[in-house]
């Protein structure tokens, strides 16, 4: 996979963690490294940048791209949801800053043979770990017509979800469906002519949804800001771009969370919970994309970014 990838918000990010020469920072979501490059491009020597990610190719550009600045960058092959686990592997406790971009990188879209993209045909796989087992391919062909309503519905909120659950479930019935075009010309059977002319693709939203459910994204996003917020050191920064709104609410809801103290209910003479805040919000409303940015990378458009500081 040849990796070409814009960082989104990338002076924004980089100025949010307040980068330390020696200090021990995480790129979370390693993806085509341009982020890690400019983070670790301001280290020292002492410092540490610890980069994640669960997709191979990501992992195997990253040792040319990162190259210049190899000695002061691990990688680590894991789901960013173990973010406490990939960090004690590199004998690290605490660090001073994690990054998160949430998006499905540039290159696993652009990448034909993945099966991302509802605009490049392909066998339907939307796998991050091409280890894994489960693929579009099962969800779309095996999983009940109630459970791929649910998804489609939860995860892509797509308004047409029960039609298009069914329009699948009879499509597979005569033969199996196996590619990212065969699964587009489902969707587009089930729809109405007037959503069809809409200006969103008409298969956006499900693939999105299928795409969630083969990486468990949701769930993995919960555990990776809840873990996040406990690997930092005091004062250590997290910052979080997310890109649809399911994910953004996710992140919204642990920042608060984490920076409510206590849970005892008002009428009480004094605290019995102990509870402290873990962290202070430091972006009351989201950070976003210049219009210039938006021009120059329209998959900017729907960025956000959040950021939280540990107390």
């Amino acid at each position: 996979m040849e990796f070409h990838h814009v960082s989104i918000l990338l002076q924004e990010c980089i100025d949010s963690l307040r980068i330390r020469p020696d200090g021990v920072y995480v790129d979370a979501t390693l993806g085509g490294a341009g982020h890690s490059l400019h983070i670790a491009q301001q280290l020292s020597d002492e410092g540490r940048l610890i980069c994640i990610d669960r997709d191979d190719a990501a992992l195997a550009n990253a040792e040319q791209r990162l190259a210049s600045v190899r000695q002061r960058v691990s990688l680590v092959k894991s789901n960013f949801c173990e973010i406490d686990s990939a960090v004690r592997s590199c004998g690290v406790e605490k660090v001073d800053g994690i990054l998160f971009d949430l998006g499905v990188s540039s290159p696993q879209l652009d990448t034909a043979e993945r099966g991302f993209s509802y605009m490049l045909d392909a066998r339907l796989d939307m796998r991050m770990d091409q280890q894994q087992a489960l693929s579009a391919y099962e969800i779309v062909n095996e999983w009940e017509q109630n459970e791929l309503k649910r998804i489609l519905f939860e995860y892509g909120e797509e308004r047409y979800a029960p039609q298009i659950a069914s329009a699948i479930v009879r499509a597979r019935a005569q033969q199996p469906i196996e590619t990212t075009s065969e699964l587009v010309s489902v969707i587009r059977s089930a729809m109405p002519a007037a959503a069809l002319r809409e200006k969103q693709h008409p298969a956006k939203r499900t693939f999105q949804a299928i795409r969630i459910a083969v990486n468990d994204e949701l769930q993995s996003v919960r555990l990776a800001m809840q873990r996040s917020v406990d690997c930092l050191a005091p004062g250590g920064r997290l910052s979080v771009i997310t890109f649809h709104s399911l994910e953004d609410r996710i992140v919204k809801n642990v920042f608060r969370e984490s920076a409510q103290g206590c849970t005892c209910p008002k009428d009480f003479p004094v605290c019995v919970c102990g509870k402290k805040p873990k962290v202070k919000i430091i972006t009351r409303k989201p950070i976003l994309p210049s219009q210039e940015e938006i021009e120059q990378n329209p998959r900017a458009r729907s960025a956000k970014l959040r950021v939280c500081e540990h107390k």
